[in-house]
């Protein structure tokens, strides 16, 4: 990718393998029995799994200092220090979907996270990830998404009855995500053809013979050029395959404002997953949504009534990007011989998902749909 200043260099990033993901191990001891305490989203605190003590993480606060780091200078020179997890771990591959996952090796009968199967492979890891900075914690606890996701079922009026009664929500898991976020102040610079509307009015002969009259549009073009100023401030690129991009999409935003620095304690009994979409990918992408969104900008500067050969010049500077995780709670299932996916926003409770429909109650539909108009028709 040339690199989105517009300086020509095309720099060399972190390439990264396919879909990755590790188990956060790091230890946070409970203060009364010295278990490793975890995450609780409902509660906001470390709750211990043995004895059941909570106790508060001392260094979270929400929307905490997080650095923007420079994009093209990182693009040109990733230092070493800024690369991997500091944690040991074990590479594996499911053949069915591809993911590669990570976790402790001493634990042994994983399936795969993403689909469920247990065909999983040994895999050689090519080259350590750029490290997270920051992380939005979870907010909704797993009990709250079981309901919610369950009164979503229910309003999946095309699903087939079958369906509603699996007792899907079992098969819930909590990931981490990630993600890259994007900041870019921006100059653009558009040229367009500016149409206003002007009227006429025609006489013409119906189909009896009778002559009438009819109010005509037409557009009257003239050149307008213009320049905006615009700051992008988190423009988000999904940095995972595992999870479908659409879906994820539907669940946004994540809200960046809330995120903390990046600490193992908010990871602690949740899968985290790695990049597969690195950094001069997204970096390229980003600078793709930014485009589309100028587009929009400077159509809404055009004067008139309506526009056509909308040209824009964009010049991009102080570039900045984090990469953070962001966390979803992550519904596999499989229904005959397809999988379908259930994303739930981690932090707001945001629902988006697939699920079979039923071919007879599609056909019921459309044949309603029929009945009403040719009685519509009928009636003419």
């Amino acid at each position: 990718m040339t690199d989105p200043a517009g300086s020509g260099q095309t720099p060399s990033a972190d390439s990264g393998p396919a879909t990755e993901q590790f188990t956060a191990r790091e230890k946070h001891a409970c203060p009364a029995c010295g278990g490793q305490a975890e995450w609780n989203p409902g509660k906001q605190l470390l709750v211990c799994p043995f004895c059941g003590v909570e106790s508060p993480y001392v260094d979270y606060k929400a929307g905490g200092d997080v650095a923007e780091l420079d994009l093209i200078k990182m693009l040109r020179d990733l230092p070493e220090e800024q690369r991997g997890w500091d944690t040991a771990r074990h590479s594996v591959q499911c053949q069915s979907c591809r993911a590669v996952m990570v976790f402790d090796p001493a634990k042994v009968g994983k399936n795969c996270d993403f689909c469920g199967s247990p065909a999983l492979v040994d895999y050689e890891e090519l080259q350590s990830p750029i490290r997270p900075r920051s992380l939005l914690p979870f907010r909704i606890s797993q009990t709250d998404v079981r309901d919610r996701m369950k009164r979503w079922y229910a309003g999946r009026w095309f699903a087939p009855n079958a369906f509603k009664d699996k007792s899907l929500v079992d098969q819930l898991h909590g990931l981490y995500v990630p993600y890259w976020t994007f900041d870019a102040r921006v100059h653009c610079e558009w040229q367009a053809d500016s149409g206003t509307y002007y009227y006429t009015t025609e006489t013409y002969r119906d189909n009896k013979g009778r002559t009438q009259t009819r109010r005509v549009r037409h557009v009257r073009w003239t050149p307008a050029a213009g320049a905006i100023d615009h700051f992008f401030d988190d423009e988000p690129v999904p940095g995972t395959r595992g999870v479908d991009p659409g879906l994820l999409r539907q669940v946004e935003p994540f809200p960046t404002q809330e995120v903390v620095p990046y600490d193992t304690a908010f990871l602690s009994g949740f899968v985290v997953e790695r990049y597969q979409i690195n950094l001069e990918d997204a970096a390229a992408a980003s600078v793709e949504q930014m485009h589309n969104t100028l587009m929009a900008l400077c159509g809404q500067q055009v004067p008139g009534d309506t526009h056509r050969n909308l040209r824009i010049q964009p010049s991009f500077s102080e570039q900045t990007f984090k990469h953070t995780l962001v966390p979803i709670w992550l519904l596999s299932y499989t229904y005959g011989a397809k999988t379908f996916h259930v994303v739930a926003n981690g932090y707001t409770g945001e629902i988006a998902g697939r699920y079979p429909k039923s071919f007879w109650k599609i056909a019921m539909v459309v044949l309603m749909v029929l009945i009403v108009v040719l009685v519509f028709i009928a009636v003419q």
